[in-house]
């Protein structure tokens, strides 16, 4: 850790890999107000701010529990991955927000990802489409990006089809590409105009602590 830091920014950080440790999650501004003794939360937000400004952390604009602690030592086996909001495993749908929503801790190896070079990111499931692959409404699926791995077909794939997203099964038959559902209920989707593959799933985390 940077000796650039004072006392109490020290405190703080500390607060914050404390509290992501034993819940699973990042404290709110609230949380820190309550746990440091701060005269308010907009104290909390400008300790906050002097760390990243250093360094130390990253924070996600927008996002209540939305910090990456940069300087904490994860081990050579942890990454920590920005959750890119909720992805539906229904059917397709343009409503879902795109923006940074928090961070998860996870082991690389636990996950089995051998690519160190890789690109990865999470989503939040919305839905109950990709239930037979056991993916269900509420977890987390952590998927490569498409910048430093190809879909094959088969995978399971975090997509969008004719501008909206969707995660489902990559299908190519007879050199057309198409996406299935993994539960009967829910029809193939074929696109009309455009098919994006934007990552590649790689593991499922059991309903995230924040769902």
């Amino acid at each position: 850790m940077s000796n650039d830091l004072t006392h109490h920014q020290r405190v703080v950080l500390e607060y914050l890999t404390d509290h992501r440790r034993r819940l699973g999650i990042m404290p709110s501004t609230r949380d820190i107000q309550k746990a440091l003794g701060f005269a308010s939360q907009t104290s909390v937000v400008r300790a906050l701010a002097a760390l990243e400004k250093k360094g130390a952390i990253k924070r996600a604009s927008g996002a209540a529990r939305g910090i990456a602690v940069l300087w904490e030592d994860l081990g050579k086996n942890l990454l920590e991955l920005p959750l890119l909001g909720r992805i539906p495993a229904g059917m397709a749908d343009d409503t879902e927000g795109g923006g940074v929503e928090g961070w998860v801790t996870i082991d690389r190896e636990l996950l089995g990802l051998k690519r160190r070079t890789g690109r990865y990111f999470a989503l939040r499931v919305r839905g109950d489409s990709m239930i037979n692959a056991h993916i269900e409404h509420g977890d987390v699926v952590v998927c490569e990006s498409t910048e430093t791995c190809t879909p094959r077909p088969n995978d399971i794939v975090a997509a969008l089809i004719d501008g909206e997203s969707t995660l489902k099964r990559y299908i190519v038959e007879s050199g057309r590409p198409f996406l299935r559902a993994e539960n009967p209920d829910y029809p193939d989707l074929l696109p009309l105009r455009e098919l994006t593959i934007q990552g590649v799933s790689c593991g499922v985390i059991r309903r995230y602590a924040t769902a």
